[in-house]
């Protein structure tokens, strides 16, 4: 059950972070870079190592297995696409 909540938390934190990138705007993301998008990479980039040193375990956090990273970039690659697809869709001129 702790493994879950762990990994379940980087999840979240990089959906969270990345899908904001993909929303804030009408136009395709990489069309219009935001300004601080190092920030973004940098809290995912925290997420994902966070379990890896000292203060993850103490605070109940599991190293992830090599094959969740894969499972991650899929999850959030799929969901980043999903939420491209709607947002087009909810965009597009009423008919």
């Amino acid at each position: 059950m702790r493994a879950r909540r762990c990994f379940w938390s980087i999840e979240s934190l990089a959906t969270q972070s990345l899908v904001i990138f993909v929303i804030r705007t009408r136009k395709a993301p990489w069309q219009s870079l935001p300004n601080p998008l190092p920030s973004r990479s940098g809290v995912v980039l925290i997420g994902l190592l966070f379990p890896l040193t000292p203060l993850g375990p103490l605070l109940g956090f599991l190293e992830p297995p090599p094959g969740f990273y894969l499972f991650l970039v899929s999850a959030v690659a799929a969901y980043l696409l999903i939420v491209e697809v709607v947002k087009r869709l909810l965009y597009r001129p009423a008919r």
